[in-house]
């Protein structure tokens, strides 16, 4: 979606534990590496043993930021029915020692342990079956949420644990079969779209991937930017096949000075020797894999599937810095994402069944203010169609987005005005360089980036003053996280400023964001939704304009 969150919550919950002896026959150790906004901070191996006594999860590991955390020991056991009995850590934080013992009863745990050398203790009632968290130090905990949730019908609701003193909820809202690449070989996994809600802090979406036995492959925090993946997963080789059409070819694309991992489909009928048009799909903020997974819609896959039966061949492709894209992401801002797309306008000039003078590209949400930066930017583009994007500054875009999730908290009106203050505070900092005076180290850290730069300083009206392509601007009617006025705003901005000659808008009824059918729209909505598919009238809409504005090319 268009805001990531400035924030890491899942690191704002760190304690640490205690230390015990080592099992001296453990199973194979599983490693993983632990990146934030796709640099690599971290790693951590962890074993999992499961017999007829239950199942008991064993780390350790190291970690650089936001704390140097070292974990000389983790360790979480389950009876057979998955009741917690245990839980220690050894760690140490900054240079201090950290330790806590967890014991349980059916009803509630208590948990002591010394914190940098002040000792501890905390009792909390709880309900049977709990998970055991440590979101800070022990990612492999959550190898017992995997292996619950993995065969769990839609709906499931797992109480959690967060050592030492937090009772949370994690909510199934989907699950469905996947594969994964590595290399050239393929292996089958389940992902499962989660909430996880916390009170201290709010709802957190977690995107889990498992083996079937629910061995855990990968977690996923897509507003923090945190990703803990089994290190073969992690390897550039290797990459999530969310989504796949007839037709579906993978490739890869020479960018600026690394690859890029890409899908190519082709329509099922196509005379040998014909050159086709050509369209290139962006996902938005957040959604960095190249079939646009989110909330269970893999948005670009089945738009790709979509457009190619209408005649053209369609490329998607992982971002910079993710799946099977080479390249840094921590640097990455929507003018190198715009540069992107003109390698895979380059690339596709070089093909023998492309043509040339036919090439679009489509942006969904953020990937909608990066397609207009690519038709400014690239003469060789004919075609520009903007899916559900902003007409709004960034600036103004992500206090917007604040505002919305504000006046659905149960904040006082005091706290609300101080957070709206304190977001101002950071953008203009952000921006300037200056004044970060206040705003905790770790806000700080996960703000002042180039994407983040690039975000609240993107203007749409004066990137489409240099738009010359024909322009179409799709909107769902119900979209409630960029309200479909923001296409009727840029539509009248591109008629007024653009040097374009043809611009169209179409708002399609019943459509929310992630452009499946909905009720109301709204993001609370997208748990509850029987169809994750995109919406025929968005991709008819985009598939008519697109043969109209091609007939047009000579």
């Amino acid at each position: 979606m268009f805001f990531r969150n400035c924030t890491w919550a899942f690191l704002l919950m760190l304690v640490a534990a205690a230390a015990q002896a080592q099992d001296t026959a453990a199973p194979p150790s599983r490693g993983y590496t632990i990146f934030l906004r796709g640099t690599p901070i971290g790693r951590e191996d962890v074993t999992v043993r499961a017999d007829a006594s239950g199942v008991s999860i064993v780390s350790q590991g190291r970690m650089s930021v936001p704390s140097s955390v070292t974990t000389r020991r983790a360790e979480v056991k389950y009876s057979p029915d998955w009741a917690p009995l245990a839980f220690t850590l050894d760690a140490t934080v900054n240079g201090g020692d950290v330790t806590a013992i967890s014991t349980f009863t059916n009803t509630t745990v208590r948990t002591i342990g010394t914190q940098t050398g002040s000792p501890y203790s905390r009792e909390l009632p709880i309900s049977p079956q709990t998970v055991v968290l440590l979101p800070s130090s022990f990612f492999g905990a959550f190898e017992a949420v995997s292996r619950r949730l993995v065969n769990a019908p839609k709906g499931t609701e797992l109480r959690a644990y967060v050592v030492p003193q937090t009772a949370t909820s994690i909510k199934l809202l989907s699950s469905v079969s996947e594969r994964i690449q590595v290399g050239k070989d393929f292996f089958e996994v389940v992902h499962i779209e989660a909430v996880w809600q916390i009170p201290s802090t709010g709802d957190l979406g977690l995107s889990i991937t498992a083996m079937k036995d629910g061995g855990l492959v990968r977690l996923t925090v897509p507003s923090q930017g945190l990703d803990v993946v089994r290190a073969d997963v992690a390897a550039s080789t290797s990459r999530t096949q969310v989504f796949s059409n007839p037709g579906d070819e993978a490739v890869m694309i020479p960018g600026l000075g690394f690859n890029i991992g890409a899908t190519l489909t082709r329509p099922a009928v196509a005379a040998a020797g014909t050159r086709l048009p050509a369209v290139i799909l962006l996902a938005g903020a957040g959604i960095n894999d190249r079939d646009g997974m989110s909330h269970g819609v893999p948005t670009l896959g089945q738009l790709a599937g979509a457009i190619a039966r209408a005649g053209y061949l369609v490329v998607r492709y992982d971002k910079r810095g993710f799946g099977q894209s080479g390249g840094r992401a921590e640097s990455s801002t929507l003018v190198d994402q715009a540069e992107d797309v003109r390698s895979v306008v380059k690339w596709l000039n070089e093909r023998k069944d492309v043509d040339p003078k036919r090439l679009a590209v489509v942006g969904h949400s953020e990937g909608a203010w990066v397609a207009m930066l690519a038709g400014a930017r690239e003469r060789k583009l004919a075609a520009v169609v903007s899916l559900a994007g902003s007409g709004s500054t960034g600036s103004e875009l992500v206090l917007d987005q604040q505002q919305k999730a504000l006046e659905q908290s149960t904040l006082s009106p005091q706290d609300r005005a101080s957070r709206v203050a304190l977001q101002k505070q950071i953008h203009a900092a952000v921006v300037s360089g200056k004044g970060w005076e206040g705003v905790p180290a770790n806000v700080r850290k996960e703000a002042d980036t180039p994407w983040m730069q690039s975000v609240l300083t993107f203007d749409p009206a004066k990137t489409l003053e240099d738009v010359r392509q024909p322009l179409l601007f799709v909107h769902g009617a119900l979209d409630h996280e960029v309200e479909s006025s923001n296409s009727e705003r840029l539509a009248e901005m591109a008629r007024k400023d653009s040097k374009s000659k043809s611009v169209e808008l179409v708002v399609v009824r019943g459509v929310n964001h992630l452009l499946t059918p909905a009720v109301t729209g709204e993001v609370k909505e997208y748990e509850s939704l029987d169809d994750r598919t995109v919406s025929k009238d968005v991709a008819d809409a985009v598939n008519s304009w697109l043969a109209k504005t091609f007939a047009a090319v000579k």
